[in-house]
């Protein structure tokens, strides 16, 4: 790029938020997983929409490559610039404030380089609960999270990130701002321009602010580890707590051995939550709003049924707020887990829920078939059918050979959940990861009109190219 070009940009941010230094920039290139390496000659840091815009405008003028990162979290290299081109990179750590909390309305209008833990906590001293919650919280952004439509483990009982969104501010390519960020709960005029923008990568525009929904703070909260024979009793014990807590049932988390022994293996501080190893796991969260006592009572009803039924072997209810997060800091290692193991092929699929065990059996048969001593640590979001089938090298393998078979291995997993009816991406988006996958799988009308909608809002085709579809 030239020197003239990178002034130009500087001169919007000013000198000590325009990147170049290639060290400085390293962090910046890779994905978190190591599947994708890019480059940039620079990296931008504007400190509010204004300078977003100009951002845009310049590079809309100049054809400048423009690739959104936020917290660099992400799984499917979205966020990663490509390699050979000088895709700019431009991060909004800066815009960090929160404009809004409108307790009445129960929303917060924030900018979308805050991060979420820092979210939870504000709605905490309000009184209230974001329920949007990854183990990437304490370094994701929530405009990426809005970008990939972001899951989590509360989905079951809160949806998604587009669930938890009511308005959004976005700079669109030509660097025109689009002021969206409305509170209404409805709002039928027109075509929902919010929708398009909330899990499209970045790839349509860059969000810069957002309207979150907040809801009440749980007075009542109790979370269980329980241990099982088999993913069929999970299923139907899922069905019983459905019937039994309703609405209060906010996680419902699936788990094999493997998984298990994998964290207290290889994560500092785990232990056991039950005296005696289970083939499955479930992690029940219960949270009620009307009194404290009422989830706990809840809780034991239910693992007395499910006991007496025997679809729950045994279960260990948390004593306190420090068990219950050491609880869940169990599931939510599984994935880092991994990382000592060698390496890990991993997918991140949905199905409806009545066919996961079927799913589970299936695949772990043919992924078995195909590498012998294939190590399966399928965990996941049960409640709401996605499951991370992740697939870890056998013992002693050769990793890169492992590594090697990613796409088959896709193909093998990709092929069953396509059978049931499921996704390929449950919530961690396309990316470059699945890019091609999907552009095979999906009906041609259905990407021709993705490209419609692309080209529409990026005639220039700067925004963040080659991710989600090519056009």
């Amino acid at each position: 790029m030239k020197t003239e070009l990178i002034e130009r940009f500087a001169a919007i941010v000013g000198p000590a938020y325009a990147i170049t230094d290639q060290q400085a920039l390293l962090p910046h290139l890779v994905e978190t997983r190591g599947l994708y390496h890019g480059a940039s000659p620079l990296l931008l840091k504007p400190a509010n929409t204004a300078e977003v815009s100009d951002i845009l405008t310049l590079a809309s003028e100049t054809g400048t490559v423009i690739v959104p990162q936020s917290g660099n979290t992400g799984h499917a290299g979205g966020q990663t610039p490509r390699e050979g081109h000088e895709d700019v990179l431009i991060s909004l750590e800066r815009m960090n404030k929160v404009r809004e909390v409108d307790l009445a309305a129960n929303t917060m209008t924030v900018d979308a380089g805050c991060i979420l833990d820092n979210l939870h906590k504000i709605a905490e001293e309000n009184s209230r609960m974001f329920p949007l919650s990854l183990g990437s919280q304490g370094s994701c952004q929530i405009g990426g999270n809005l970008s990939t439509n972001a899951g989590g483990t509360q989905v079951l009982a809160y949806g998604n990130a587009r669930h938890l969104c009511l308005g959004l501010e976005v700079v669109l390519p030509t660097g025109e701002i689009w002021d969206g960020l409305r509170k209404l709960k409805k709002d039928n005029t027109g075509y929902d321009l919010r929708d398009l923008f909330i899990g499209a990568e970045g790839t349509l525009g860059v969000i810069t602010a957002a309207v979150l929904k907040l809801f009440p703070r749980p007075r009542g909260h109790e979370v269980a580890f329980c241990g099982l024979a088999s993913a069929e009793n999970a299923l139907a014990f899922f069905q019983m707590a459905q019937d039994v807590c309703g609405n209060a049932l906010t996680g419902f988390e699936l788990m094999v051995r493997l998984g298990v022994e994998f964290t207290l293996r290889n994560i500092p501080g785990v232990r056991d939550p039950l005296a005696s190893p289970y083939p499955w796991y479930v992690l029940v969260d219960i949270s009620t709003t009307d009194h404290e006592d009422s989830a706990r009572q809840m809780m034991e009803a239910l693992l007395t049924e499910a006991s007496e039924r025997g679809l729950v072997l045994d279960a260990s209810i948390a004593s306190s707020s420090t068990q219950a997060r050491a609880f869940w800091h169990m599931r939510e290692s599984m994935s880092e887990a991994q990382k000592p193991e060698g390496g890990s092929i991993k997918h991140d699929v949905s199905v409806p829920v009545s066919k996961i065990p079927e799913f589970m059996a299936e695949a772990e048969k043919a992924v078995l078939a195909f590498i012998p001593g294939a190590r399966v640590c399928a965990f996941g979001h049960l409640g709401d059918g996605n499951i991370h089938y992740n697939i870890s090298q056998p013992v002693g393998a050769d990793k890169q050979a492992f590594i090697a078979q990613w796409r088959d291995v896709n193909k093998i997993v990709h092929g069953l959940v396509l059978k049931f009816n499921g996704s390929i991406s449950a919530e961690h988006g396309i990316g470059q990861l699945k890019r091609d996958e999907l552009a095979a799988i999906r009906p041609a009308i259905e990407m021709d009109l993705m490209r419609r909608i692309k080209r529409a809002f990026d005639p220039a085709h700067i925004m963040n190219p080659d991710k989600v579809l090519k056009v």
